[in-house]
């Protein structure tokens, strides 16, 4: 399985770049992992909602630009289902099974995705209603997918 995480925004703390190293090594025995950045837009304080619409319009078109044809898009959005770890799991699992080879996590910037985005995703994932930063959301959803894969092949893990 491929699994690609594309986000906006380079990650900027060296801190949260080790946990990315550490889980995208422990994830190489179960999937081919990429990480794919497309750039952010600048958003002044005080933004007018017409002029966010536009930034994450323009975010979302280089999200789009990026997404494989054949690829299985889950979008990470606050309005999205909100699975347990094994639930998580067993949607991957379903995915190789049904022979689905690619799978695409989105993560938007820090106004979230835009309505183009979550037309072309085909799920849509909440870790919870709280709002995350982007560079952090990375981190859990790399942890969880290892989790998932822990699962799946039946080993332990801490809980």
């Amino acid at each position: 399985m491929r699994i690609t995480v594309l986000c906006v925004g380079k990650v900027k703390e060296s801190y949260f770049t080790e946990a990315i190293k550490e889980y995208a090594k422990r994830l190489s025995r179960y999937c081919r992992l990429e990480i794919v950045e497309v750039a952010d837009e600048k958003t002044p304080d005080g933004a007018s909602e017409a002029l966010n619409r536009q930034i994450v319009a323009k975010e979302g078109q280089r999200l789009l630009e990026k997404i494989p044809s054949e690829a299985y898009v889950i979008a990470l959005a606050i309005e999205g289902r909100q699975p347990d770890s094994i639930e998580l799991a067993k949607q991957i699992n379903d995915l190789g099974i049904r022979g689905v080879s690619h799978i695409v996590f989105v993560i938007g910037g820090s106004l979230g995705l835009g309505e183009a985005v979550m037309k072309r995703a085909d799920a849509a994932v909440s870790f919870s209603r709280m709002t995350f930063p982007h560079q952090l959301m990375r981190v859990i959803l790399l942890e969880q997918v290892y989790r998932a894969y822990r699962i799946i092949h039946r080993e332990p893990y801490h809980k």
